[in-house]
């Protein structure tokens, strides 16, 4: 049986327990995924703040991008590159289009599938969307040097992106 070598009266300690600032010496220090989220909490936070006046969120924005790189992609490539459910981005699609920002056309090729395309207001908005983003970016990490902004995304994308098998 351990002993307890506090000192201090057990309602001061509870009280004091109760109230941390930070994680300082707890394990969580050491714990990239713990470190990941509090990371993309403040870039999150940072992103939307910048989108807040369009009403755009992440996901929207990541989909309007890949839907202006790769025009008449499908809702389950669209899934599938962002690592989104496929119900999820059904609603996704949803949204973009009452707005006005993306449409579905049927695909000649498969009638059962449709390509997901931008709209004139669509492909507008992403061009100031991704201005927005980067700065953003840059604020949510202007305690990183560039050469260290560039790293860490060279990091992460080694953990994120599948390894290529050689033949």
């Amino acid at each position: 049986m351990t002993t307890s070598k506090r000192t201090s009266p057990p309602e001061q300690t509870a009280l004091e327990e109760a109230y941390p600032t930070t994680v300082e010496g707890l394990v969580l220090e050491e714990r990239l995924g713990y470190a990941l989220r509090r990371a993309q909490l403040k870039v999150f936070k940072h992103f939307n703040e910048a989108m807040r006046e369009h009403d755009i969120r992440p996901a929207q924005f990541s989909s309007l991008v890949v839907i202006e790189g790769y025009p008449g992609v499908t809702q389950s490539s669209l899934a599938q590159t962002l690592s989104i459910d496929p119900p999820r981005v059904v609603s996704l699609i949803n949204s973009l289009e009452e707005r006005g920002l993306a449409l579905r056309v049927r695909c000649k090729r498969d009638r059962r599938s449709h390509g997901i395309f931008l709209t004139k207001s669509g492909e507008a908005l992403v061009e100031r969307l991704k201005g927005l983003a980067e700065r953003s970016d840059l604020e949510a990490t202007q305690s990183l040097s560039e050469i260290e902004r560039r790293q860490l995304l060279t990091l992460l994308r080694k953990i994120y992106v599948p390894e290529t098998q050689d033949d």
